[in-house]
């Protein structure tokens, strides 16, 4: 993992706010969806896709992973943004209701024919039943698909669900999703959290999130940066518990030779699979120090 990128914060920012990209530049989040999308006003959109674009090429926003969100396949937008976008070169483009993996191989050939650089992934929303269904399928599409992004709100719009506390409701896809993004190797970020003065339910999802096992949330507001870095990164006790444990392992084999296979570290049995967490848990650890 040593090429490993944080991303424990993605916070949205309007591409037709002046105002917001520029504060975007000082906000400590590990990555940014410039958005064309939901948060612009369609009579704006075309002044929005230049922004961004221009953003996105400025090289001013230091080690944040930048993003374009364009709008969906179908869309009277979709062609000029997925082109401008891909010309921009940003790290990738987000695009919403990615529904099949066909649309993957549609998305990827827009990309390149519209001459994305390499390192230009694209990020697939996934936000309705049908992409919850097909959602190993559309994992798997293409190698230059890198990460699922959740869009919770409209999952639970088409689910003509409810937004409760602990996402009962929703559970079972985001599941379903996190089982076919680590399938396919890929990241996954979990979907927003609408109550901006809710500290403490934004917090709690946070956790909820971490513990399933996103690699961060998506934002809606810069007052939500600090509360998912830290929900997501490990703890002060996780790494001084994935550095003993690793040490542990490494003393046992080297006192045994070919190594007895089974240590123990504070009481705890002790196998491969506990070393390669805690070997994870030192890989992001060290990454998120490397931002500085």
């Amino acid at each position: 993992m040593s090429d490993f990128t944080p991303l424990r914060s993605v916070l949205y920012m309007p591409s037709s706010n002046e105002r917001a990209l520029e504060k975007a530049k000082t906000i400590a989040c590990d990555g940014l969806i410039l958005d064309l999308e939901d948060a612009v006003a369609p009579d704006a959109k075309p002044a929005a896709r230049e922004a961004a674009c221009a953003a996105a090429a400025s090289g001013e926003y230091g080690r944040r992973t930048l993003t374009i969100r364009v709008n969906g396949i179908g869309t009277e937008w979709h062609e000029a943004d997925l082109e401008a976008a891909a010309q921009a070169g940003p790290r990738a483009v987000v695009v919403p209701k990615v529904s099949s993996a066909a649309e993957v191989a549609q998305l990827v050939d827009a990309l390149e024919r519209y001459g994305a650089p390499d390192h230009t992934t694209l990020w697939a929303m996934i936000e309705t039943p049908v992409a919850i269904l097909d959602a190993l399928a559309i994992a798997r599409a293409s190698e230059r698909l890198s990460t699922f992004v959740m869009g919770t709100n409209d999952l639970v719009k088409e689910l003509y669900a409810e937004h409760v506390p602990g996402r009962a409701p929703i559970l079972p896809s985001l599941h379903t999703a996190l089982l076919a993004a680590r399938a396919a190797g890929i990241a996954i970020l979990d979907g927003v959290y609408n109550d901006v003065k809710n500290a403490d339910g934004f917090l709690a999802e946070c956790r909820q999130g971490r513990e399933m096992g996103f690699d961060g949330k998506t934002l809606i507001h810069p007052g939500q940066v600090e509360g998912a870095n830290e929900a997501f990164a490990p703890s002060e006790q996780a790494v001084a518990d994935a550095e003993g444990l690793i040490q542990a392992w490494e003393d046992a084999q080297s006192d045994s030779g070919e190594g007895s296979g089974v240590v123990t570290y504070n009481g705890r049995m002790v196998e491969n699979l506990h070393v390669e967490s805690a070997r994870r848990t030192l890989d992001i650890h060290r990454a998120i120090q490397s931002l500085g």
